[in-house]
């Protein structure tokens, strides 16, 4: 019986893909030809697990993508801004001649 439920399981493994993700990152690490310090950091820095996922990460991204928009909003409003101040200034070359 248990016999059967590990080949079970490993049938359930290699039919999602672990067993063939494993063996590839295990493979790159072998032919690794300066072995990294950390082995385990490896693994998971090539399975895409390098950081741990964390609902504040997400919020940081929301929060990333809204100051990206106040900053464009805020460069925008610089370039009016300043047109709309060069029409009160007199143009360099004359100030130049004074």
């Amino acid at each position: 019986a248990a016999d059967s439920k590990r080949e079970q399981f490993r049938r359930y493994l290699e039919k999602s893909g672990v067993l063939d993700t494993l063996t590839k990152v295990l493979v790159a690490l072998y032919e690794e030809p300066e072995k990294p310090n950390s082995a385990l950091d490896f693994l998971k820095h090539h399975l895409g697990a390098a950081t741990p996922e964390n609902p504040e990460i997400e919020l940081l991204r929301l929060e990333l993508a809204e100051m990206k928009e106040k900053y464009e909003a805020t460069v925008e409003e610089n370039k009016k801004l300043k047109a709309k101040l060069a029409q009160y200034e007199p143009p360099q070359e004359e100030k130049r001649a004074e």
